[in-house]
Parts: structure tokens; C-alpha cells; sequence
């Protein structure tokens, strides 16, 4: 059985992304500034069940539910990563946000100023990350990418990756506003500028890295009796 260093940097590239994704909305929290767009949705949403199971677990449910979605419609995203992302995310988020309180139980505005605009750039150089690692995306993230896939037109305009992803950032703010989560301004600006930043890591960061070629990860082989 052989593994290539590709593969192996695509499944360390996948589990890093999702990790700093999670972590990143924990310091949304403390920030409270306001979380990113899905998680404005998620929390939203949340607070009808909120008596009767942990964001965690919500986050399970709902993710379970737009998996299925996500099959029908395009499968080709779902993969490790999907799964990862579905049911880790929600318990990641819920300890680090712990974890940080007790660090920081009493932040300054300066402090949380520092953590939304941290928060920012980790959440898309992580987003970034698994996305470019191409082992399954989270089914938000996969419903920009399919959308970007079908290439729709704006007369002849095909709207890219970016734009498609500031589309689905509002709309998810606008559904957590109708639960009465109201977004702050780490959550208008992630709903703006997320789509670009992560569009631009791609590129600038995590594809290079991808291709980097390091003598760390060789060939690995595991050779098996017959």
C-alpha cells in the first residue's frame, strides 16, 4: 500500500485547515464583535434548541442535513475533510472559546480588536488550506464551490469563486438575523471580504505549498504480507 508526499500534505493541509477554521470562531466569540457569516446562521438558528442540546450537537444536525443536500447536488466535495469538518467543528469551537475565557476572562477592547482581526486572517488562511487540499470541504463552503463550478452567468459575466461566496455569506447573515442573532462588524466583514482573502491564500499560499517539494515527506511505503 503507497501513500505519495502529496497525499500526505493534502490530509496534514486538510486537518490543519479545519482545526484553525474551528479555533478562528472561538476568538470570534471572545472578540464578540460578531462571528462569520455560517456561524451567524448556526448560532442563530441555535437558540430555538439551545434547551434542548449543545452547539456541538446542533452543529452535527445541521451539517447532517445539508451533507445530504450536498450528495444529491454535487458529491465530488464530500470527502475526509466533509466528515472532519462535521463533526469536530462544533466541539472544537465550544473548547476554544472556554479555553480562551479562561486566558483572557476579562479582554480589553484593544485585546478583542486583536482577536476579530486575527480571527480574520487565521479562519481564511485555514479555509484556505483545506479547500486547496481538495479532500472534501464543509458542506457551506461546498455550496460556493459547486455554485463557482457551474460557472453562472450575469449576462456573460461568469461569476467567480469570490462574488459567489460574498452571495452565500450575506444570505446566511440575513438568516441569522431573522433568529435575532444580530451580526457585528467581524461578521460584515468576513461577509465581504472573506470570499477575496481566501481566493487570494489559495493562490498565494496554500497551492504553493501543495507543490512545494520537501525531502520531509518522501514516498512513504507500507508493505503488507500477501
Amino acid at each position: 500500500m503507497t501513500f505519495n508526499k502529496r497525499f500526505v500534505k493534502r490530509v496534514l493541509m486538510c486537518l490543519l485547515g479545519v482545526l484553525i477554521c474551528s479555533f478562528s470562531v472561538g476568538m470570534f466569540n471572545l472578540a464578540a464583535f460578531g462571528v462569520d457569516p455560517f456561524q451567524c446562521f448556526a448560532q442563530g438558528s441555535h437558540s430555538v434548541f439551545s434547551q434542548y442540546m449543545s452547539y456541538g450537537t446542533y452543529y452535527v444536525i445541521i451539517s447532517l442535513i445539508m451533507l445530504v443536500i450536498i450528495f444529491i447536488w454535487d458529491k465530488h466535495y464530500i470527502n475526509l475533510g466533509t466528515f472532519i469538518n462535521m463533526f469536530l467543528t462544533g466541539y472544537i469551537i465550544d473548547f476554544s472559546y472556554g479555553f480562551l475565557v479562561s486566558v483572557f476572562p476579562d479582554p480589553s477592547v484593544v485585546l478583542r480588536s486583536g482577536m476579530l482581526i486575527l480571527g480574520v486572517l487565521i479562519l481564511c488562511f485555514g479555509s484556505a488550506f483545506y479547500i486547496t487540499a481538495d479532500l472534501g470541504v464543509s458542506v457551506y463552503d461546498a455550496i460556493a464551490l459547486i455554485l463557482a463550478k457551474k460557472k453562472i452567468k450575469i449576462k456573460t459575466y461568469v461569476l467567480p469563486f469570490k462574488w459567489i461566496r460574498v452571495a452565500t455569506d450575506c444570505l446566511c447573515v440575513a438568516l441569522g438575523m431573522v433568529f435575532g442573532k444580530m451580526p457585528g462588524a467581524g461578521t460584515l466583514v468576513t461577509a465581504f471580504f472573506m470570499g477575496p482573502v481566501i481566493s487570494f491564500l489559495n493562490h498565494k499560499a496554500a497551492e504553493p505549498f501543495l507543490n512545494w517539494r520537501t525531502p520531509l515527506l518522501e514516498i512513504v511505503k507500507v508493505e503488507t504480507d500477501a
